[in-house]
């Protein structure tokens, strides 16, 4: 009976320091929270080396990892076809016909004014004929149909003389111009691609997760890399609704370090209203089921730098 008086003690005992112990905890819990930074590709291909891993701090511009995408080549090998055909096809059509297309032009002239001529002899002839009756009126029209013709060849060789003996027109330059800045813009297009290939960090951060092994395929948008700004700490406290009003923005706030008691201060850099329940998990505050839940962010303010913080660390506000 003794013994069982003497474990009714001890457990009254160690319930009542629990209480106590509770009593002196503040209803102010934070979490410790950096903020984060996702690092994915804009082009598929395969991880062809991880220069980094997880924990590793890196500067802004540092390289990653490479992405093998041998397609660049390619498409490289094509935008390069592309811009000597369209810059072929300029200078020819800025440059006009050639010496050896006008001479071609004057022989094919000088063929039609032949023709001409001998269509002429040959209607003369034929028109004394028919006066003299002969021969028939179809045969002398079969033969002013010739000369026709011959009169039209001609004309049309000299049109085609006199436009290749001109400058070229407005509207071709315009097409040969555009088809070569349509090449240069697929060569930029591949030359852009080409710098994707290596993934850089965007500021100076510390790797906390990488999502894939090098030789997996990495797809467009897919975050290769998590991590967090290391000098961008702030304190995350879920408050319910009854105790909002105590808060206000810019209010400056004592906290404290419930494990290494180290003592810090804070400015509150905003106040928002949480849409979920599940967002208030983090700190865990006490509150009833009607009362909506807010959010202060909190800028440490005092030894920021000298402080080591730690993700997802426990802060306390300081009463």
């Amino acid at each position: 009976m003794r013994t069982i008086k003497i474990a009714f003690s001890l457990i009254s005992i160690l319930v009542l320091a629990s209480c106590s112990n509770e009593q002196e905890i503040t209803p102010y819990r934070g979490k410790v929270k950096f903020e984060t930074l996702s690092v994915s590709s804009k082009l598929a291909g395969r991880i062809g080396r991880l220069y980094v891993g997880e924990g590793d701090e890196v500067r802004k511009g540092d390289t990653l990892a490479f992405i093998d995408i041998p397609e660049l080549s390619a498409k490289m090998i094509q935008a390069e076809g592309a811009m000597t055909a369209a810059r072929g096809q300029f200078n020819m059509a800025n440059a006009g016909a050639t010496t050896e297309q006008l001479v071609q032009i004057e022989g094919k002239l000088d063929a039609a004014k032949a023709e001409l001529n001998f269509a002429t002899e040959s209607y003369s002839r034929l028109e004394n004929m028919y006066r003299d009756s002969l021969i028939s009126r179809q045969q002398l029209d079969e033969v002013k149909m010739k000369l026709e013709m011959a009169k039209a060849q001609v004309a049309a060789v000299e049109a085609k003389r006199e436009e290749a003996g001109k400058s070229v027109r407005v509207e071709q330059l315009d097409q040969a111009r555009g088809q070569l800045e349509r090449a240069r813009g697929a060569r930029e297009e591949v030359l852009t691609a080409s710098d994707e290939k290596y993934l850089l960090a965007p500021a100076n951060m510390t790797i906390e997760t990488i999502s894939l092994e090098e030789g997996e395929l990495l797809t467009p948008g897919y975050t290769l890399f998590n991590g967090y700004r290391k000098h961008s700490v702030y304190i995350r406290f879920t408050i319910n609704e009854s105790r909002i009003y105590d808060f206000e923005q810019g209010m400056e706030l004592k906290m404290v370090n419930p494990y290494t008691n180290e003592e810090m201060t804070g400015r509150i850099a905003y106040i928002k209203q949480l849409p979920q329940y599940a967002d208030i998990t983090t700190t865990a505050p006490l509150y009833g089921l009607s009362e909506s839940v807010y959010e202060l962010k909190v800028i440490p303010t005092s030894n920021a730098s000298e402080s080591t913080y730690y993700q997802n660390a426990t802060i306390l506000i300081k009463e």
